[in-house]
């Protein structure tokens, strides 16, 4: 408060005071003014300190509101962030269950459903491109016996090794698989069966000469092999079957062999 309205307050209320004034007229009015500017006064300290009031809880309001949006976008952000591994490890999962239906679990190529899915798509390729492919099909002579003889164990080491070597041979838009037991199937797109046969030669040639220790032995085998070259308007099925009757015939015919029908 300004120095005169101090100095102005403390005259109003020595004269209020003074008992010499007490009858004239003036102190009767000016004592209700004063009383008027007491509670005006009042009234403003008051309001005052509402106004403060409201200003502090309009700015702890406007701090929580503010505070729950940062803690909600905290939260959508974890969220985002759990929904981003959550599509990442189902990506994954999708993948390796792709994977695991599509490929055999001994020795990791293609198993007979991805060989199918292949063969079809080759045969609507093969017949918008006008163009051929062919199809082996591989034994291993005298497998049973091996399994007889040394054991199951022995056998899976032989399935993988001999897979090993016909992936060796082929190219990369090749697929070699298992068709079943220890019969494989390879696909050659683009390749006429003389071109196949020389391929498949090759492959036998290698196996042959593979040496698959057991213990203090080594274990040799030998594959027969059938090929067929689809022909225009014949079903994969169609050129399986006669792929299977040339492996027949070379199994037939004194087994490491192959086949062409």
């Amino acid at each position: 408060m300004k120095p005169d309205q101090s100095e102005l307050e403390a005259v109003i209320k020595r004269f209020l005071a003074d008992p010499d004034y007490r009858d004239h007229p003036v102190t009767h009015v000016l004592g209700q003014l004063w009383q008027q500017h007491r509670e005006l006064l009042n009234r403003m300290e008051r309001i005052t300190r509402v106004s403060d009031v409201y200003q502090s809880l309009a700015r702890e309001r406007e701090m929580s509101l503010s505070e729950r949006f940062d803690k909600q976008l905290r939260q959508l952000e974890k969220v985002a962030r759990i929904s981003d591994r959550y599509q990442h490890m189902m990506r994954d999962l999708n993948l390796a269950l792709r994977e695991a239906s599509t490929r055999d679990s001994l020795t990791g190529i293609a198993n007979r459903r991805l060989l199918v899915e292949r063969l079809k798509a080759e045969v609507e390729r093969s017949e918008r491109q006008q163009h051929t492919f062919s199809v082996a099909m591989i034994d291993i002579d005298y497998f049973k016996l091996v399994n007889d003889q040394y054991g199951h164990e022995v056998g899976d080491t032989a399935l993988i090794e001999i897979t090993r070597v016909m992936e060796a041979e082929v190219r990369e838009y090749d697929l070699c698989g298992r068709w079943g037991g220890e019969e494989f199937l390879i696909l050659l797109p683009e390749t006429d069966v003389a071109t196949a046969a020389g391929v498949i030669e090759r492959m036998r040639d290698n196996i042959r000469t593979l040496a698959i220790r057991v213990g203090e032995q080594t274990l040799s085998l030998t594959v027969s092999a059938g090929l067929a070259q689809h022909a225009a308007g014949e079903s994969y099925s169609e050129t399986i079957k006669r792929a299977d009757t040339a492996l027949l015939a070379a199994k037939r015919g004194g087994r490491d062999r192959c086949e062409m029908a």
